[in-house]
């Protein structure tokens, strides 16, 4: 990511999420970011917090993916199969 002397940018990891923490990307303007799998973030929040399916969505979706904490703000996937995009014929 650079070397001794370049400062690297801090991210901001997602506190409790450890086990669904999958890796670090750059946004567009080249901010490293921590990059968590959403589907395992609502796992956690289920069994650990011992939450219904729908009040772990309202949480995730407000609370942790809705807040904005500046350019540091961790990054959700929602992780599906190549073959399962729908792609019309007026975008290829």
């Amino acid at each position: 990511m650079g070397t001794n002397d370049e400062k690297i940018p801090a991210i901001m990891l997602a506190e409790g999420f450890e086990r669904a923490f999958l890796g670090i990307a750059e946004d567009y303007a080249g901010h490293p970011r921590a990059v968590y799998d959403y589907g395992k973030c609502l796992r956690i929040l289920m069994i650990e917090k011992c939450m219904s399916q729908d009040e772990a969505i309202d949480t995730m979706d407000f609370k942790v993916v809705g807040a904005f904490v500046g350019e540091a703000t961790p990054i959700f996937v929602q992780r599906m199969s190549y073959r399962d995009l729908r792609i019309k014929d007026e975008d290829v």
